[in-house]
């Protein structure tokens, strides 16, 4: 395992680190695309990567399995050979919703979410009382909805003691230029009122047992996880998740948080990189304002 040291070395591009590396484990939303469109820089730098060095995952807690979100990046015009293989919360969810089949789940989330409960076994209601458990992916309608809106269909499944499985422990994401509330935040708000809540994305162990399983298929061999580099810009999802599991990081600070860790110039400010990750008692080995090459 690499020591990776606490504070975070700025690099211009990802050219300056490739050779240290075998494959890559990368975020998508916040890196590659903001929801509305993508960054081509990123997309390069992670086209260049795969054809120098080795494969790259997209990693991402989108709360719906991977098959179902390719036509997101077709969408969003991301090249295909931008990544190798992709890994979603939402494969790592599915797992779980087979283990409690036939439920029913109360399913909270949006409809185009739906392709998470194919072939589960799982029976949905739309009724907290009738339901054995939560499957959360989201809110109904993130443009308008908050999760206090929840409070009180969420206090009736507490008492009756039941789980919630959340899909996306992401609390917000970004949609364009906004800010929108992901299922995380549900699943918070669940935990204070005494909700047991269990997730499988990032930052938790089973999104990356899957990752390492896909670059194994990939490479034709396993790959040594001081040779992996992950890629994010989320604190409690990717630099946390990559923290656990000893992974060296290149953290994206222009994304998610990027209005705090600018300077008085709008620009990147590496000390505040440093004191943002401190204060969480987290690090990167690696920071840069974007992805690129």
């Amino acid at each position: 395992m690499n020591a990776t040291p606490r504070t975070a070395s700025v690099v211009a591009g990802l050219s300056e680190i490739a050779d240290r590396y075998d494959a890559i484990l990368c975020d998508v939303w916040g890196v590659i695309h903001n929801g509305r469109e993508r960054f081509p820089e990123a997309c390069e730098a992670l086209i260049e990567f795969g054809r120098r060095r080795g494969p790259v995952v997209l990693i991402s807690n989108v709360p719906r399995p991977a098959r179902f979100v390719l036509s997101q990046l077709e969408e969003l015009a991301v090249p295909r050979d931008t990544w190798s293989g992709f890994v979603a919360s939402g494969d790592a969810t599915f797992a779980e919703l087979v283990k409690r089949a036939p439920g029913p789940a109360w399913a909270v989330g949006p409809a185009r979410d739906g392709g998470l409960y194919e072939g589960s076994g799982v029976d949905l209601t739309e009724i907290p009382e009738h339901a054995a458990f939560i499957s959360c992916t989201g809110l109904f309608d993130d443009e308008i909805e908050t999760p206090e809106d929840y409070r009180e269909r969420l206090q009736v499944c507490a008492d009756r003691g039941l789980e919630m499985v959340c899909a996306n422990p992401d609390r917000v994401v970004q949609r364009g230029d906004r800010m929108i509330w992901c299922a995380g935040a549900l699943a918070d708000l669940y935990e204070t009122m005494g909700g047991k809540v269990l997730m499988a994305g990032k930052p938790y162990a089973p999104i990356y047992e899957l990752c390492y399983a896909e670059l194994e298929r990939l490479a034709g061999k396993p790959v040594e996880k001081s040779r992996i580099l992950a890629i994010g810009d989320g604190l409690p999802t990717d630099v946390v998740g990559a923290n656990n599991q000893g992974l060296d990081l290149l953290f994206v600070a222009g994304g998610i948080h990027a209005e705090e860790l600018a300077g008085a110039d709008g620009r990147m400010d590496a000390s505040l990189v440093d004191a943002f990750l401190e204060r969480a008692d987290a690090h990167a080995r690696w920071a840069a304002p974007e992805l690129r090459w």
